[in-house]
C-alpha cells in the first residue's frame, strides 16, 4: 500500500490542524494505520493508531486527549485531528500502514511526511 500525507502546516499553539493520509490499493481496509512523529535530532516516535476495523485506537502519553485518529475504509482514508497544538508538537508526521500492528518495527509502508509546525 502507497501512502501520501497531507495537511501539515504552521499553527499558533493552542490551535488546531488535521492531519490527512490518503492510501492506494483495494486492501487498505486490511491494514492497522498509525501516526508517527520525527522531530530534528530525535528519533521517531508513535503517536497514535488505529485497527483495521476502526473500532480500537491507542495514543502516546503526550497526545492522548488532544489528538484523534480516526479512518475511512471506504475512501481509503485515515486521518489525526490534533488540538491544542503545543510547540513540543512540532515535527514530521508519518503516515504507517502495518498488516499486524503498529509499531515503529512493524510497519510495512510509510508515508513520506508532512511538517506540522507550532510557533509558541
Amino acid at each position: 500500500v502507497q501512502l501520501v500525507e497531507s495537511g501539515g502546516g504552521l499553527v499558533q499553539a493552542g490551535g488546531s490542524l488535521r492531519l490527512s493520509c490518503a492510501a492506494s490499493g483495494r486492501t487498505f481496509s486490511s491494514y492497522a494505520m498509525g501516526w508517527f512523529r520525527q522531530a530534528p535530532g530525535k528519533e521517531r516516535e508513535f503517536v497514535a493508531a488505529i485497527t483495521w476495523s476502526g473500532d480500537g485506537t491507542s495514543y502516546a502519553d503526550s497526545v492522548k486527549g488532544r489528538f484523534t485518529i480516526f479512518r475511512d475504509n471506504a475512501k481509503n482514508t485515515v486521518n489525526l485531528q490534533m488540538n491544542s497544538l503545543k510547540p513540543e508538537d512540532t515535527a514530521v508526521y508519518y503516515c504507517a500502514a502495518s498488516r499486524t500492528i503498529v509499531t515503529r518495527y512493524t510497519v510495512d509502508s510509510w508515508g513520506q511526511g508532512t511538517q506540522v509546525t507550532v510557533s509558541s
